[in-house]
């Protein structure tokens, strides 16, 4: 069986394995075809309008052709491990919630979405078999091959790959283009570890600094963090009002987790809490904002308002503190009329952001040199990605709305 999808970044794809044609098949990863690659940056990047399906789906080809070519290259990989791989590639984001992360930080506590994507692959093993007891141990970082969970999670993954790919071309921003071909034909394996073949490394830089330069112009756009804040507000508003009671409008599964405290425990071993999970998506959150402009709420109505409005918030960021300039905007900024001081932080508020373009500490990104050893490709000779350049960059910000 075999079945061909087109697709706009990476032309035809080819799906030759049913397991994976069964798996694409899943309610739960059709839902992603209901959830945006970019949470809420189209309202700076119209085009931003890609799915975590989309995104999966190229990871997936991505894989597929990783792959092929390790094969050709004599490196020993089962058809088994293969599928498996390919399955957690394909599987890796089914934990995301409506709106990326703003779900993560307001109405369940301390479960990420990739905590999330380990349960549900558990529970989609556990229903068919043992389907993916390969794919899980890959994905965990528990199988023998090391280099198997680097291809789904590492400092050049598949993952990276496509959403930077995927990313770019929608939103038209063109400095996040990589040549993804070119560094999958020199990837190689030694030692178990992942590596690049020395004919790759301007590839492999070019990909680096597209990752870095992504993050300045999309993924921490000043405008992109501001409205991502904003959904995050409403969300915590919404929250705290249904904990004290308040009504809201909400779909039934929403109605769950914005009325209870669900913690990881809860997803862990309450298979109903999971279901109820998976069927949420950014329509439910979408619906809920536009009654809530009509809340008696003043707080949640005008912040809903906002968004629908594109009345983003104000955000000055820079690489000094702004601590003075915050002191001095909270003497002056006029908030709403008969908003109290617990709801100020709503309308004012301040933080940080960090981009870190490739970390010199973490899993590295090695380079085969034509004699056969490896080096950190920032000890490479004349290398553009230097140790001044792996560094973190912090930026602060304040954030104000205005209304």
């Amino acid at each position: 069986m075999q079945k061909i999808i087109n697709d706009p970044v990476y032309g035809f794809i080819q799906i030759k394995d049913k397991e994976i044609l069964d798996l694409i098949s899943h309610p739960w990863v059709q839902r992603l075809r209901r959830i945006k690659q970019m949470g809420i940056a189209h309202y700076v990047y119209p085009g931003a309008v890609h799915t975590r399906f989309h995104h999966s789906l190229g990871a997936t080809h991505l894989m597929r052709t990783a792959i092929d070519n390790l094969h050709l290259k004599g490196i020993a990989i089962s058809p088994e491990e293969a599928l498996g791989v390919q399955q957690a590639i394909l599987l890796h984001d089914v934990g995301h919630g409506p709106f990326s992360h703003a779900l993560e930080h307001t109405i369940v506590s301390g479960i990420s979405h990739e905590d999330i994507s380990r349960i549900l692959m558990q529970r989609i093993n556990a229903d068919t078999g043992g389907s993916l007891e390969t794919a899980i141990a890959i994905f965990e970082q528990s199988y023998s091959k090391r280099f198997l969970h680097q291809l789904v999670s590492s400092q050049l993954d598949m993952d990276r790959m496509d959403y930077l790919n995927r990313d770019s071309f929608y939103t038209g921003v063109s400095e996040g283009v990589i040549g993804y071909d070119r560094i999958l034909q020199m990837l190689t394996v030694v030692d178990d570890h992942l590596s690049v073949e020395a004919k790759g490394i301007h590839s492999v830089e070019k990909f680096i600094i597209a990752r870095r330069m992504m993050y300045w112009q999309v993924y921490l756009h000043k405008t992109v963090l501001g409205v991502e804040q904003l959904i995050v507000n409403i969300l915590s508003r919404a929250k705290e009002l249904a904990l004290k009671g308040a009504e809201l409008f909400a779909s039934p599964a929403f109605r769950f987790f914005l009325y209870e405290q669900v913690h990881k425990a809860d997803f862990e071993n309450d298979e109903a809490i999971i279901r109820k999970f998976c069927t949420l998506d950014d329509s439910d959150i979408s619906c809920s904002v536009k009654v809530w402009a009509d809340h008696p709420d003043k707080v949640l109505s005008l912040l809903c308002n906002m968004i629908l409005n594109r009345k983003l918030y104000k955000v000055m960021m820079s690489s000094d503190r702004l601590d003075g300039q915050f002191e001095e905007m909270e003497k002056t900024y006029a908030y709403p009329a008969g908003i109290g001081e617990e709801e100020k932080h709503y309308f004012l508020f301040r933080g940080s952001t960090t981009n870190k373009t490739y970390n010199q500490y973490d899993d590295l990104i090695t380079i085969k040199m034509k004699d056969g050893s490896l080096k950190n490709i920032t000890e490479v000779d004349n290398a553009l990605i230097n140790p001044y350049v792996t560094l973190p960059v912090k930026k602060y910000y304040i954030i104000r709305a205005v209304l």
